[in-house]
C-alpha cells in the first residue's frame, strides 16, 4: 500500500515540553529572512521591513517559532548591511525605526519571536568612530586595530593575515599606518580590548532588547579577539583553514568573556532572550564552548550544512555534534542553507534528484534533537539561480578589485567604484577557496560571513485535523526553472555560482505567473527565473505533493509528537533517547521515543522491516505493515 494524503492540522502549537517550560530556544525552528529579498512594500525592488511584516502570516502558518532578520541598520551596503554605520537606526532603504517596532509587535501577536543580527567584529568605514580615526581625532584609532607597517619604510602590511574575501587583511592610509579588516576594506575591525567598544555594544544590545527583540544572531562571534602580538600565520589560502585549524584571528579564548558578559545582560531581561553564535571552530568540542551554561544559547552547526550526501558522513556529524553540545548541557542546531551558501537543492545535484535529496535532508534535520534553522525559500524547494547576468550580480567576490589608499582627514565617499583586476572576475583560488570547494559552493569563504557588496546599483545613492497519526505524502515537483548551467561569462568551469552568493539571494516568489511573483509592486533587485511561477507560495499551497506542504506537515508533526524536539538538558550519552538501529548500506535508521526516522541515500529502492506506521514521507512509501520499500533519496517518519 502506498501512503499519500493531505497535510492538514495535526496538533496545536507549543505542545513540546521544552516550549511549555520556557526554554523555547532548545527545540525552536527559526526562519531566516534575508530582508532585501523577502518582500518589497514600496516598489523600489528591494525588500523592506514593511514587506516582511506583511508576510508574517505565511511564517505563522508554516509553523516556525521565530524569525531571524538580517541587518537593516544604517549602512553604505558595502556588505549587504554587515557594514554598519549606525547600530541604533534603520536604513531608509528598509524603512524606519517605527517600522521595526511595528514588525516586532506584529510578530509577537502571531506567536513569533524576533531575532536580529548584531555585527560586533567590525563597523562600516562610514561609522563616526572610523571617520574620526581617519580625520586624526586624538584616541580615535585606539578603537580599531591600526598598526605601523613592516619594512624600512613601513610599506609592508603588519603581518601576513589575509582577508576572507581575498587579498591582504590590511589597508594603508595616507600617513603610513595600516588598519585591519578581516573582511572587506570597508569593514575595519574593532579592538575589543578598548573599554569604549565594550560599553558601546552593551548599549546597542539594550537598545534593541528594550524595543522588544527576543535575541541576537552574533555575526563573526568567534572573531572579536585576536592573538597577542598579531602573529604571522606563515602560509596562504587562510580562508580554507577556517573551521579546520587554529588561527590567530579566530576562536581565541578571549571571546568567551565577551559572550559571558552578554549572557548576563540577556538574562537580566524577561522572556528568555537568546544569543546565537555564528562561530567557526576547529572542532565540535571547541564550538561547544560557545554554548556553555554561562555563555550563548546556540551556535550554528556548519558541519551539518557542509556534510555530503553520504550516510556515514551524516551519522558522524550528527553523533559528534550531539556529543559535544550535550556535554555542556546545550542543544545542537541544524541548518542546510543560508544567505552565504549555494542552496541545498543545487548542492545535492540540482533538478529532480537535488530536490528529492533536499526534501529528505530537511526531514532528517527536523527529526534530530535540538533547534533547526530554515532559510527563506527552502520551504518552496527553491534552487540556486545559476544564470544571473553579470551586470545584475552584486557579490563583491565577483567584482573584487584594487582599492586606493585612504587619505587621512578626508574619508573616502562611499561607494568607491573600482574596476576588477585585469577586467576579469577572480578565480576561486584567489578568494581562499580550492576549486572543488568553489564548485560545490561550500568553501569557508562562502560561509564565514556575507561578502562585501560595494557599488550596489539597487541602492539609491549608487545608481488541517488528522491527528498525529495522519499519513502524509508530499511529493516533489519537477523542475526548478533556475537556469540549467553555469554562467559561461563568469564561471566556465563550475556549476552554480562558483562559490559566490548572489544565486541564493534572489527574491522569493509569492504568487502570480511572471516576475516579480508578488515580491513587490514592480521588479526585483536580482532577476527571478521565468519558470518560478510553479514554485510560488500560492501555487504550492494546498497541493499535497508540494514542498511547501511537506514543510508545513513536518513542522506540525514536530510539535505534535512528544519524541521530537529538544534534547533533555544536562550531560547524557543518548540525548532524548535517540538510538541508531542496524540498517542496510546507504540507509540511516534511528529512533526517538515513539518515533523512527529512515533516510535512504541510495539511488535505488531499499526493502527493510517497517519500523512502525508511516506518518510523513518525502516520497511515496510502499508498505504492507510488515515490510517497507523505501524510495531512493527519501526520508520517512514513523510512529510506534
Amino acid at each position: 500500500m502506498t501512503h499519500e494524503s493531505t497535510a492538514v492540522g495535526l496538533a496545536s502549537a507549543y505542545s513540546n515540553a521544552t516550549t511549555a517550560s520556557g526554554d523555547w530556544w532548545r527545540d525552536a525552528v527559526i526562519y531566516q529572512v534575508y530582508v532585501r529579498s523577502f518582500a518589497d512594500s514600496d516598489g523600489d525592488g528591494i525588500g523592506d521591513l514593511r514587506g516582511v511584516r506583511s508576510r508574517l502570516p505565511h511564517l505563522a502558518r508554516l509553523g516556525v517559532d521565530a524569525v531571524w532578520l538580517t541587518p537593516f541598520y544604517v549602512s553604505p551596503q558595502a556588505d549587504g548591511g554587515y557594514d554598519v554605520a549606525d547600530y541604533r537606526a534603520v536604513d531608509p532603504l528598509f524603512g524606519d525605526l517605527a517600522d521595526a517596532d511595528e514588525l516586532v509587535r506584529a510578530a509577537h501577536g502571531l506567536g513569533l519571536r524576533v531575532i536580529v543580527d548584531v555585527v560586533p567584529n567590525h563597523t562600516s568605514e562610514q561609522h563616526p568612530w572610523f571617520r574620526a580615526a581617519l580625520a586624526g581625532e586624538p584616541g580615535a584609532r585606539e578603537r580599531y586595530l591600526f598598526r605601523r607597517g613592516r619594512g624600512a619604510d613601513g610599506s609592508l602590511p603588519p603581518n601576513d593575515w589575509e582577508s576572507i574575501f581575498g587579498g591582504p587583511a590590511w589597508t594603508r592610509v595616507a600617513d603610513g599606518e595600516w588598519y585591519l579588516h578581516l573582511f572587506a576594506p570597508e569593514q575595519p575591525d574593532l579592538d575589543w580590548t578598548h573599554p569604549e567598544v565594550t560599553a558601546e555594544f552593551d548599549s546597542v544590545l539594550r537598545f534593541w532588547l528594550d524595543l522588544g527583540v527576543d535575541g541576537f544572531r552574533i555575526d563573526v562571534a568567534h572573531g572579536m579577539v585576536k592573538a597577542d602580538g598579531l602573529p604571522d600565520i606563515g602560509r596562504g589560502a587562510q580562508a580554507t583553514l577556517i573551521g579546520t585549524e587554529p588561527l590567530p584571528f579566530f576562536d581565541q579564548d578571549g571571546v568567551h568573556e565577551i559572550h559571558r558578559a552578554w549572557r548576563r545582560l540577556l538574562d537580566s531581561y524577561e522572556g528568555q532572550r537568546i544569543g546565537v553564535a555564528e562561530a567557526w571552530a576547529p572542532s565540535s568540542e571547541r564550538l561547544a564552548l560557545y554554548v556553555r551554561p554561562d555563555e550563548l544559547h546556540q551556535a550554528f552547526n556548519f558541519r551539518f550544512l557542509n556534510c555530503p550526501w553520504d550516510p556515514e558522513a551524516m551519522r558522524t556529524v550528527i553523533d559528534e555534534s550531539l556529543s559535544a553540545t550535550t556535554a555542556v548541557g546545550a542543544p545542537t542546531t541544524w541548518v542546510l542553507s543560508n544567505h552565504d551558501v549555494v542552496r541545498h537543492v543545487t548542492r545535492y545535484g540540482g533538478g529532480a534528484q537535488g530536490l528529492a535529496r533536499a526534501r529528505a535532508a530537511a526531514m532528517l534535520m527536523l527529526s534530530l534533537p535540538g533547534s533547526a534553522y530554515l532559510y527563506q525559500g527552502e520551504e518552496l524547494g527553491l534552487p540556486e539561480v545559476t544564470d544571473l547576468p553579470p551586470e545584475s550580480r552584486q557579490d563583491p567576490a565577483f567584482r573584487r578589485g584594487r582599492r586606493p589608499q585612504i587619505p587621512v582627514g578626508a574619508p573616502t565617499p562611499h561607494p568607491t567604484v573600482i574596476a576588477p583586476r585585469d577586467g576579469e572576475p577572480p578565480a576561486p583560488e584567489a578568494q581562499g577557496q580550492t576549486r572543488p570547494q568553489a564548485e560545490a559552493g561550500i568553501g569557508p569563504q562562502a560561509q564565514a560571513g556575507p561578502a562585501h557588496e560595494a557599488n550596489d546599483p539597487a541602492r539609491p545613492e549608487a545608481g488541517s485535523g488528522g491527528g498525529p497519526e495522519a499519513r502524509v505524502y508530499c511529493g516533489p515537483q519537477v523542475e526548478n526553472g533556475a537556469g540549467h548551467g553555469p554562467d559561461p561569462q563568469t564561471a566556465p568551469e563550475a556549476e552554480g555560482q562558483d562559490g559566490l552568493r548572489d544565486g541564493c539571494r534572489v527574491p522569493i516568489p509569492w504568487d502570480g505567473s511572471e516576475p516579480p511573483y508578488g515580491f513587490g509592486p514592480s521588479g526585483s533587485w536580482l532577476p527571478q527565473p521565468p519558470a518560478w511561477a510553479g514554485l510560488s507560495v500560492a501555487a504550492q499551497t494546498g497541493d499535497p505533493h508540494s514542498t511547501l506542504e511537506l514543510y508545513r506537515a513536518a513542522l506540525e508533526l514536530r510539535r505534535a509528537m512528544p519524541g521530537l524536539g529538544a534534547p533533555g538538558a544536562g550531560p547524557s550519552p543518548d540525548p532524548r533517547g535517540m538510538r541508531w538501529l542496524p540498517s542496510p548500506d546507504g540507509v540511516l535508521l534511528f529512533t526517538r521515543p515513539g518515533f523512527a526516522c529512515t533516510l535512504n541515500t541510495r539511488p535505488d529502492p531499499v526493502e527493510l522491516p517497517a519500523p512502525g506506521r508511516p506518518v510523513l514521507s518525502s516520497a511515496p512509501v510502499e508498505t504492507d505493515g510488515r515490510t517497507v520499500r523505501l524510495p531512493p533519496d527519501s526520508c520517512t517518519w514513523w510512529a510506534f
